[in-house]
């Protein structure tokens, strides 16, 4: 049976019952798939209008628009296709930092904008949307600006992206104010993620003899953008300057011990660019509710260009 996308608005082959065994949606009901399936699962995230989810097998539920018995979709999902309200796409991972190689994937990131009606609606808009097979996920503008907001790694790459995909002119507004999102929580985010994630690779190590190569690579990686970001003002993505010496890590060619005296380095280094950076000790909270405010509004009165 054909794989669905994130974003399909579909209909459920059974009734979806909650954990106490009673029906809270018919059979004929309309939802959203929320996520699909990673690696050995098989089901999908089903989403209803009312924020109720139902995880079902491909068989058991059927793509909307190729019902015979097409129900009413809800006013909250009627109007819904989430290519058509994505503001902003770009890839990230190995492409976007120039690690890649043939076998690489492509891993794309984006933005989208729920419509009024599901924004107002009583329960709201999902605040993400994950597509397994197809290497993509899309975040609601809120969700997005919150994260990056707590100085997010990943989503503060995705503003700073070489490869954009995708851009209208709310992302393209958002681009604008991305140095609004920098700040030295950067060091609490990007450093602390890197010291949590060494120590269970360190236990790895000890208890295995063997860890994930390219996990240990990826923090490397984080570090060196870490400290780039507090002394440049901006998130470099690309690091071809050390491709050479990453891959290495990455293919397990470099030992251990070396990793830990280059993570040494690297933490002194982030530290030292920490005491010495001009970046403020918060992001700009006012600005960023500012544009969301501007995007929320552009939605029910669109700005007119005039010649």
């Amino acid at each position: 049976m054909k794989a669905v996308s994130a974003g399909t608005k579909v209909v459920v082959h059974e009734e979806a019952r909650g954990s106490n065994g009673a029906a809270v949606h018919p059979r004929g009901a309309a939802g959203i798939v929320a996520r699909t399936p990673a690696g050995a699962e098989v089901n999908y995230l089903i989403r209803f209008a009312d924020g109720f989810e139902i995880s079902l097998e491909r068989s058991r539920f059927e793509v909307l628009k190729h019902s015979k018995d097409r129900p009413p979709a809800s006013d909250a999902l009627g109007g819904f296709d989430l290519e058509d309200c994505v503001i902003y796409r770009c890839t990230v991972g190995s492409r976007a930092h120039g690690l890649d190689t043939e076998t690489s994937d492509t891993d794309l990131r984006g933005i989208y904008q729920a419509p009024p009606g599901m924004q107002w609606s009583l329960f709201g808009a999902p605040d993400q949307f994950e597509d397994n097979e197809a290497q993509t996920c899309y975040w609601e503008l809120q969700k997005f600006l919150l994260m990056a907001l707590k100085a997010n790694p990943n989503v503060l790459e995705c503003l700073y992206s070489p490869l954009v995909d995708k851009t209208t002119g709310i992302g393209e507004r958002l681009l604008s104010i991305r140095e609004s999102f920098l700040s030295q929580m950067i060091f609490q985010t990007f450093n602390g993620y890197a010291v949590g994630q060494f120590k269970k690779l360190e236990q790895d190590f000890r208890n295995q003899g063997q860890i994930r190569w390219k996990h240990a690579m990826h923090l490397l990686r984080l570090l060196l953008a870490g400290a780039a970001t507090l002394r440049e003002h901006r998130v470099p993505v690309r690091v071809e300057n050390h491709r050479d010496r990453l891959l290495a890590v990455k293919r397990g060619e470099v030992s251990w011990d070396d990793i830990n005296v280059w993570r040494g380095e690297l933490h002194r280094d982030f530290e030292a660019a920490l005491r010495q950076t001009r970046l403020p000790g918060r992001p700009d909270y006012e600005k960023v509710n500012a544009f969301l405010v501007e995007a929320r509004r552009s939605q029910i009165h669109p700005v007119v260009s005039h010649p």
